[in-house]
């Protein structure tokens, strides 16, 4: 496998530093383990009406983007700064912390939330860790193996005995009693030996390392614990209006998953109308991306398969096991295929993605 060339510094956008894109400026907000306040959703609502392009965007690493803003963020970072979403700023675009989302609810050998916490505080305590690429992700799963198969850099998993397991890349290292240590102490390791590496699959060692099969939480109403229901709700292209997040907002908290969808603890029947039963995904296409080819959310609309479509070959926000669709010269190439527009559902089904 080859490894990347890094001609260029990390860029990987936060809300002191933002995206330039098409639309305007985009912002990155990080959620540690997910999880977000109904007061934070208000303020976000309040962002996303007032000062970008209505919407929260949900992104694959259970963060929060916002689009179409101005290039003068000042007011922004103030308004999250007040709801406690930037409380380190020079650590804002490390704070990559991905948590098994049902945590504490439903499943799991250990709750990992306190952990969450713990992590956060123990990764902007150490200065030299506001160096780590905006790509770098920790990762701390409960036991029942869903985060720890999003290719995470460093992950802890705890075990049924009660301990846990030590991934890098995610291979299995040994027993670690400690996970906030452990993964604190990989991060500085990284960054030792990094050079210019983002990720820790670009160093040798770990270049060739297999990627699990992803493990979402189900869409739909689950179980808890404690005998109460809760909701998982699956967004179309992972975007929710003001409006949405106000509906949210009437739970105390809910949790964004890596998988573009949304935990609320508690179920609550109107907000089924946030859901969409269909599994296709796209990037943000024409005319939000000048560099992409189509408007793919547009043309995503006439399937509901398993697929995602991109505007050009970066392929942004592609979930792993998604069937590859990419915006080529009129038409799309799936799966390898060239096709008008008009064919991408008919080939999708061929190729064994209905």
């Amino acid at each position: 496998m080859s490894l990347p060339a890094r001609a260029r510094p990390d860029a990987c956008p936060g809300v002191f530093a933002t995206h330039d894109a098409a639309d305007g400026a985009l912002a990155r907000v990080r959620l540690p383990g997910g999880r977000v306040t109904a007061t934070q959703l208000w303020v976000l609502a309040d962002c996303a009406e007032q000062l970008g392009d209505g919407a929260v965007h949900l992104t694959s690493r259970g963060n929060v983007q916002l689009r179409g803003l101005s290039r003068d963020t000042g007011e922004l970072v103030a308004r999250l700064s007040d709801a406690g979403l930037l409380p380190a700023p020079s650590h804002e675009r490390v704070r990559n912390f991905l948590a098994s989302p049902l945590s504490g609810l439903a499943g799991g050998f250990v709750d990992v939330r306190p952990l969450v916490a713990e992590l956060d505080a123990a990764v902007c305590a150490r200065p030299e860790l506001a160096g780590l690429p905006g790509r770098f992700l920790f990762a701390l799963d409960d036991g029942r193996g869903d985060v720890a198969a999003e290719d995470a850099d460093v992950c802890w998993q705890a075990t049924a005995d009660g301990a846990g397991t030590l991934l890098r890349a995610g291979q299995p290292v040994g027993p670690e009693p400690d996970p906030v240590r452990a993964l604190v102490r990989e991060a500085l390791r990284f960054m030792e030996i990094r050079g210019d590496a983002w990720r820790m699959r670009e160093l040798p060692q770990f270049a060739d390392a297999p990627k699990r099969p992803a493990r979402p939480v189900p869409v739909g109403e689950f179980r808890r614990a404690d005998g109460g229901r809760g909701l998982c709700l699956a967004p179309l292209f992972g975007e929710l209006s003001a409006a949405s997040l106000r509906l949210l907002a009437e739970s105390p908290e809910v949790v964004v998953t890596p998988w573009r969808t949304v935990i609320v603890p508690e179920f609550r029947a109107e907000l089924a109308e946030l859901s969409s039963d269909s599994q296709v995904s796209a990037c943000i296409g024409t005319p939000g991306c000048a560099k992409s080819r189509a408007d793919v959310r547009g043309d995503a609309r006439r399937v509901s398969a398993h697929a995602h479509f991109s505007g050009c070959e970066r392929r942004c926000g592609k979930p792993r096991d998604a069937a590859d669709v990419v915006a080529e010269n009129g038409g799309y190439r799936v799966e390898g295929t060239w096709v008008p527009v008009e064919r991408v559902a008919e080939l999708l089904v061929q190729k064994g993605n209905p």
